[in-house]
């Protein structure tokens, strides 16, 4: 059966939603089609939680950034009470850009046009000369009703979620089946003790391949031995384990984390992390656009940003355990933790962009998964399947 998703657009939908043993992966269309990119704004990204950026980047009350997300202008602000808000970067007058770069603006933002005004809240605060010269307002136009247009938005771990189209349900809802399960290494405020250091948190890798490539890349432990030898030395490919939660979340844990640097020194760890499973690690998809590592001395984050059907850009942060990980002491470890991720990351990049060449032959045909390996990575396909089937 195909599901005729748009006039231009007709994919094989059936054929990725049999059982894995019979299943077709996504077809090349949907990795090099701009138009398919397009839809995926609307019908897979635009109607779930995605993320594009991190609450920590807007350094105090009063800073705001912008963010393109796949060709939309947003605009992100910290509000005077600390709150982090989301809006379509636009003024309601004539839809002049209202924010070109990040800074710190106070407590205003000011359109460049006609200088109308917000607070960080949104709310329209000033509309100069709009009932003629030094009259500031009109008969019949309430500032209220002219604010900013929110966009839905959550902030967990660091990462800023939005939800486009404004009806994925609650994010708390979304994010629960991986809290609880993660509640078994961090207790209930495990979260609450993670740290970012400027010096050894950030990393930017740009690829030539389209967005999902990445997440299936990360779902699955399979390419191990061929792609990561030396993770693999101690990591092995049969030290993991598939990890799928519900129809939201997946990737692969490991039993087999190394908490040491080269020196033998130890990061601090999560203070109620189970003293029996320190060397266990998850790394988790979270659909359709953000990565998850979850080590006892470290978590960090990638958020994956779609900047056309064949390029991405990953955002890795890196955060660290108390304030007690970011001292002097531990500058090696930090190093050391970073540099590992550089790594295994740029490794990757030669497997995706293949995958991303191989996309342009008429001679794949979605491809096929192992019944064993392959089974996060397939349950992704049917996730992008299922969105695209009610699309």
């Amino acid at each position: 059966m195909t599901n005729q998703t748009s006039g231009a657009i007709s994919i094989p939908l059936e054929s990725v939603l049999k059982p894995i043993g019979q299943a077709r992966g996504l077809p090349n269309q949907a990795y090099v089609d701009a138009d398919f990119l397009a839809l995926e704004r609307e019908a897979v990204i635009g109607k779930t939680w995605a993320g594009i950026g991190f609450a920590s980047d807007l350094v105090k009350p009063g800073y705001v950034k912008p963010i393109n997300f796949l060709g939309l202008p947003l605009v992100v602000t910290r509000t005077r009470e600390d709150q982090i808000q989301v809006f379509h970067n636009v003024c309601s007058h004539r839809g002049r850009l209202l924010v070109e770069e990040e800074r710190e603006v106070g407590s205003l933002l000011r359109c460049p046009y006609h200088s109308w005004s917000y607070d960080l809240s949104g709310n329209l605060r000033s509309t100069p000369h709009i009932g003629g010269v030094d009259n500031h307002s009109a008969e019949g136009f309430d500032c209220a009703d002219h604010g900013l247009k929110p966009v839905a938005h959550a902030v967990w771990m660091d990462i800023i979620f939005v939800n486009l189209s404004g009806d994925a349900g609650s994010f708390e809802d979304y994010i629960a089946p991986l809290t609880e399960r993660w509640s078994a290494f961090l207790g209930n405020n495990g979260l609450s003790h993670l740290r970012s250091s400027s010096a050894q948190s950030k990393l930017t890798v740009e690829v030539q391949s389209n967005w999902k490539l990445a997440v299936e890349n990360y779902c699955e432990s399979y390419h191990l031995p061929f792609i990561h030898p030396d993770l693999n030395r101690y990591s092995r490919l049969e030290d993991h384990y598939d990890i799928m939660i519900e129809d939201r979340f997946g990737g692969q844990g490991s039993w087999a984390y190394n908490l040491s640097d080269d020196a033998g020194v130890s990061l601090p760890t999560f203070p109620e992390w189970p003293e029996d499973r320190l060397k266990e690690a998850e790394y988790v998809s979270f659909y359709p656009n953000v990565l998850l590592g979850l080590q006892a001395d470290h978590s960090f984050v990638m958020i994956i940003e779609p900047k056309s059907e064949s390029r991405s850009i990953e955002h890795l942060r890196v955060y660290y355990v108390g304030d007690e990980a970011l001292n002097s002491h531990y500058e090696g470890c930090r190093s050391s933790v970073l540099e590992s991720w550089r790594v295994v990351f740029q490794e990757d990049v030669s497997a995706v962009e293949g995958m991303q060449q191989g996309r342009q032959s008429p001679g794949y045909l979605g491809g096929v998964f192992s019944p064993v390996m392959d089974n996060p990575t397939h349950h992704f396909h049917k996730w992008v399947a299922n969105k695209l089937k009610v699309a």
